[in-house]
């Protein structure tokens, strides 16, 4: 898929050592549930199991031809056209990436992959990224009280969802505040 806003193609073995490097950095880390320091070996039987299942895909993203980071649909379920998604920018990716993936994200969920919903959880930590969905329309469903333990204390988990109907109303300015610089 491309646009000026950049790509994605789906994940290549080859993209493997990059997608380590930029998921144990600590900058990344400390907004996922899992945040050790993942090992070759771990993130190699991570990608062979992943691989084989079909309610998972994962994506690059690249701007102007340079990797900038990966985007994830999981626990895709064609039956009720459904999925959760996740990102991550590379720890230097410039300002605007996470704008950029999330636009792109939500074109193929609901375009190529057909979905209804598309949904994700976001723990309290990431206010960042609560904020960047609910301004590409997302909606917030529920907050997972005190979820995840996180460093010394147990923090809550937003959870998300936007509908196509939703995405498709908003697509357009969306596009346009992106191309005009507006994230």
């Amino acid at each position: 898929m491309t646009s000026p806003l950049g790509t994605i193609r789906p994940v290549v073995d080859d993209d493997l050592c990059l997608m380590l490097c930029w998921r144990n950095a600590p900058e990344v880390r400390r907004h996922m549930y899992t945040r050790h320091e993942i090992s070759l070996a771990e993130h190699q039987a991570w990608w062979e199991r992943t691989k084989a299942r079909p309610d998972q895909r994962y994506f690059m993203y690249e701007f102007q031809g340079s990797p900038q980071g990966v985007i994830g649909f999981t626990a895709l379920d064609p039956v009720n056209q459904n999925a959760s998604w996740a990102f991550y920018a590379a720890p230097d990716a410039s300002r605007g990436t996470g704008s950029r993936m999330e636009f792109l994200a939500l074109d193929f969920a609901f375009g190529e992959l057909r979905l209804h919903k598309l949904y994700c959880e976001v723990l309290a930590s990431n206010p960042a990224v609560v904020r960047l969905h609910q301004k590409f329309g997302f909606q917030t469903e529920g907050v997972f009280r005190q979820q995840h333990h996180y460093e010394s204390a147990f923090i809550d988990v937003h959870r998300l969802g936007i509908l196509a109907d939703e995405w498709k109303k908003g697509r357009d300015a969306m596009l346009g505040r992106l191309q005009h610089g507006n994230r």
